[in-house]
């Protein structure tokens, strides 16, 4: 037990490292933040958060912070978190904000600032009809693509969906296309998008391009900046 505590904490100290460099740019970012939670750590019953920037603190599951966070589960390697009235699954090394430029600088248009993991990819919780969900945001995908348990949690009756073969990294799979009625990632909330369901479950959902064409994407170091189009 004490050599697993202390590999979390080798990670923890890791993975806060990773996570105050996000803080900062976000702080850089020009915008006006919603409530920032960072995931620097997980211990058995409870998870190492950062929130808006400040020192790093372990809360028990099932406490609520001052600033309204609560920790709902923690579990392997992550944590599922609810404030602002959202809940986000977290894994170390994560931070879910939800950046809102002023209207001068955005035209009062909504923007959602994605912080890269350690592999250069950006992973975010969001949202389809309402069933939280982790995306991975993939412009390789044409569409919005959910595994078989994701849509069930979603309520999307697929199989009323056009047929269609998929091809993937393990081959051939059978999928329906699909209209997803809303798409949210932090405060875009995107609706009648199409998507497509996999036969088989999936590790992650893909925010593919029928989401990020209706988008302004641009990258600043390493996050990525996401402002609705229409």
């Amino acid at each position: 037990m004490a050599t697993s505590l202390h590999g979390l904490i080798q990670r923890s100290d890791l993975a806060f490292q990773r996570c105050c460099c996000g803080l900062i740019l976000a702080c850089l970012s020009g915008g006006s933040a919603a409530t920032d939670v960072a995931l620097a750590g997980v211990f058995p019953g409870k998870a190492l958060i950062v929130v808006n920037g400040g020192a790093p603190r372990a809360v028990n599951v099932g406490t609520t912070t001052q600033e309204g966070v609560r920790i709902v589960a923690v579990e392997g390697d992550g944590a599922t978190v609810d404030f602002d009235g959202r809940r986000h699954r977290l894994f170390v090394g994560e931070r879910a904000v939800n950046i809102i430029s002023s209207a001068g600088a955005t035209g009062g248009a909504p923007v959602v600032t994605i912080q890269s993991d350690g592999r250069g990819q950006y992973r975010s919780t969001g949202a389809v009809n309402g069933a939280s969900m982790l995306f991975l945001v993939d412009t390789g995908a044409t569409f919005v693509s959910l595994g078989r348990s994701d849509a069930l949690k979603a309520g999307v009756d697929f199989t009323k969906g056009e047929p269609a073969l998929m091809q993937t990294a393990n081959g051939v799979v059978r999928a329906w296309r699909v209209s997803l009625d809303t798409v949210r990632i932090g405060d875009v909330t995107l609706r009648n998008v199409d998507g497509v369901v996999h036969a088989n479950d999936m590790p992650i959902a893909l925010l593919g391009m029928s989401f990020l064409n209706r988008m302004e994407m641009r990258r600043d170091g390493s996050s990525l900046l996401l402002k609705q189009r229409y």
